[in-house]
C-alpha cells in the first residue's frame, strides 16, 4: 500500500511539474521550471565548491576547466584566467544572475529570446513559488541592466521611424557594445564627435585607409562605389590592404577603380598567389616609392608599400595575423614587429612618418568588445599587444585615434561569422600611427563605420601641413 502511494504522489509530481511548464512563463520568455532547473543547478555547483572561492587557488588547472565546462564557462587561458572566470561566475550568482559566454560569442536575453520549454523531470517540491518569483525579479532586473548598457537611446530616430527600424539598427556603431565598460566610455558615433572641416585656407592632406579584404570581391558589389566614396569623402591618398590581387590583375583594376588618382603604387604576394597585398592610390605624386622592407623573409607577402612626400613617409600595411592556434606568433612579435619599428624609425631620420593600415592588434581591453573571452585570440594576445607597445608607441608613435578619443569604443572589424557589425561587438585593429612631431598637426582621426563591403571600415587622417 505504501509504495502505491509513492507511485501516486511520484506521477502527480511529474503531471504538476508539466502543468507549470505550459503555463506559467515570465516576460523574457523562459518558463518558471527552467529558472527552478537553473537554480538547481547552480545549487549544485554552489555545494560541490563548497561557496569558498578560495577553495579555486589549491585546484589543478585540469580540475578548474571541468568545473568551468560544468558551468558553460570557457576554458582558455591560464591558470589565472581559469580562477578569475570561477570566481566571477560564483560573484554573480550571489546576485542571482550569470553571464559566461564564450570566445566573442552575444547572448541575448528579454523580449526576443525564443520561448522554450524545459521540464524537470525529478522530484523538486522543495522548489517553492516564492523562491521563483524572486529569481524572476533579480533575472528582470538584471536584463534590464543589460539592456541599458548595450541599447543605449539614440537623439536621432525620425528618419529610422519612418523607414520602419530603429535607430540602432540602422546605425548599431552608436551603441555602446562592450562586455566590461568602464563608466567614461561612450560609442563612436562619427556624426557627432567629427570636428568641423577645415578652412580651405588651412592646408592639408586627408589620407583614407581601408582593409577591403579581397579588392576584386569588393568592385563585384553594385552597392559599393570607389567613384562615390571618393566624391564623398575627397581624400587626398587611399591605402588598401588585403587586395589579395595577383600581379597580374593590377593593370586591369586600375583602369576601372578610381578617376582622378593617377598615382598608384601596388604590391602583391608572390609566395601565396591571391594572399595578402597592399596599395597607395594618390592624386599627388610622391617623391619616391618604396615596396617591402628590404628584407626578404618579410617581403614575399606583399604587405607594405612607402610612399615619400614633401613633408612626410606615408606607409600603407599589412601586418601578419599570428593564426589559427597563434602558429605566426613568434614570427610576428620576435621579427616582423621589431623589424617595421625599425624601418619606420629609420625613416623618421629625414621626415616623419605616417604608418597606417590593418596593424592587426587591439591594443587596449577599450579596442574589443570581449577582452576576457580573448586573451589567447591572435591580435589581442598579451605578447602582441606588448610588442605594439614596445616597438611602436614607446618609439615615439602616437595612435591618433586615441590620442583624439581616450574614452571612446570605436570598432573597425567585425567578423562575419557571427554577424557582429549587426550588433557592434568588434575589434578596433586599424590604425594611423604617426611621428610624435606632427601629432599635433592632426585635425581629425576617424571611423567610418557605415561603410559597408569588408570586414573592416575605412578610417581617415586629417592633416595639417
Amino acid at each position: 500500500m505504501v509504495f502505491v502511494q509513492c507511485c501516486y504522489m511520484w506521477l502527480i509530481g511529474i503531471l504538476v511539474s508539466q502543468v507549470y511548464c505550459n503555463i506559467f512563463r515570465w516576460e523574457g520568455g523562459e518558463s518558471i521550471t527552467q529558472v527552478a532547473a537553473e537554480s538547481i543547478t547552480k545549487n549544485r555547483i554552489s555545494k560541490s565548491a563548497n561557496n569558498n572561492p578560495d577553495a579555486f587557488e589549491k585546484m589543478t588547472v585540469q580540475e578548474l576547466r571541468t568545473k568551468l565546462r560544468s558551468i558553460g564557462g570557457s576554458t582558455k587561458g591560464l591558470k589565472r584566467d581559469l580562477i578569475s572566470a570561477l570566481k566571477k561566475f560564483f560573484d554573480e550568482e550571489v546576485d542571482g544572475s550569470r553571464e559566461m559566454l564564450e570566445d566573442g560569442e552575444s547572448h541575448e536575453k528579454g523580449s526576443k529570446r525564443k520561448t522554450e520549454s524545459l521540464c524537470i523531470e525529478q522530484h523538486t517540491e522543495v522548489t517553492t513559488t516564492v523562491s521563483v518569483d524572486k529569481r524572476i525579479k533579480k533575472r528582470a532586473k538584471q536584463t534590464t541592466k543589460d539592456l541599458n548598457i548595450t541599447l543605449e537611446s539614440s537623439k536621432n530616430t525620425e528618419n529610422c521611424q519612418k523607414n520602419g527600424i530603429s535607430e540602432h539598427e540602422a546605425e548599431p556603431w552608436t551603441v555602446l557594445a562592450h562586455k566590461k565598460p568602464q563608466k567614461e566610455w561612450v560609442a563612436y558615433n562619427p556624426r557627432t564627435m567629427r570636428p568641423p572641416a577645415l578652412n580651405g585656407d588651412i592646408k592639408h592632406v586627408k589620407i583614407m585607409s581601408w582593409n577591403v579584404n579581397g579588392l576584386r570581391a569588393l568592385l563585384k558589389l553594385e552597392s559599393f562605389s570607389a567613384l562615390e566614396l571618393a566624391q564623398r569623402e575627397d581624400f587626398d591618398v587611399l591605402c588598401l590592404q588585403e587586395t589579395k590581387l595577383q600581379e597580374k590583375d593590377v593593370e586591369a583594376i586600375k583602369q576601372r577603380l578610381l578617376e582622378g588618382y593617377d598615382n598608384s603604387f601596388w604590391t602583391c604576394s608572390v609566395s601565396k598567389l591571391g594572399y595578402s597585398g597592399t596599395t597607395i592610390i594618390s592624386r599627388i605624386p610622391p617623391l619616391s616609392v618604396k615596396y617591402g622592407l628590404g628584407i626578404p623573409d618579410h617581403d614575399s607577402e606583399g604587405r607594405l608599400v612607402t610612399t615619400e612626400f614633401d613633408s612626410f613617409y606615408l606607409i600603407s600595411g599589412y601586418v601578419p595575423n599570428s593564426g589559427d592556434g597563434l602558429k605566426r606568433l613568434s614570427y610576428r612579435i620576435i621579427e616582423w614587429d621589431p623589424s617595421l619599428s625599425n624601418y619606420i624609425k629609420e625613416l623618421e631620420k629625414s621626415k616623419p612618418v605616417i604608418l597606417t593600415g590593418d596593424l592587426n592588434c587591439a591594443h587596449e581591453e577599450i579596442d574589443i568588445y570581449n577582452p576576457a573571452g580573448n586573451k589567447r585570440s591572435a591580435g589581442f594576445t598579451i605578447e602582441e599587444r606588448r610588442s605594439f607597445e614596445e616597438n611602436f608607441l614607446k618609439k615615439g608613435f602616437v595612435d591618433t585615434f586615441r590620442k583624439q578619443h581616450p574614452n571612446v569604443v570605436g570598432y573597425t572589424y567585425w567578423g562575419f561569422r557571427h554577424g557582429g557589425r549587426k550588433t557592434n561587438k568588434g575589434w578596433r585593429l586599424d590604425y594611423f600611427l604617426v611621428s610624435e612631431s606632427i601629432a599635433e598637426n592632426v585635425h581629425d582621426s576617424y571611423i567610418l563605420p557605415d561603410v559597408a563591403g569588408s570586414d573592416h571600415c575605412p578610417i581617415g587622417l586629417v592633416l595639417k601641413l
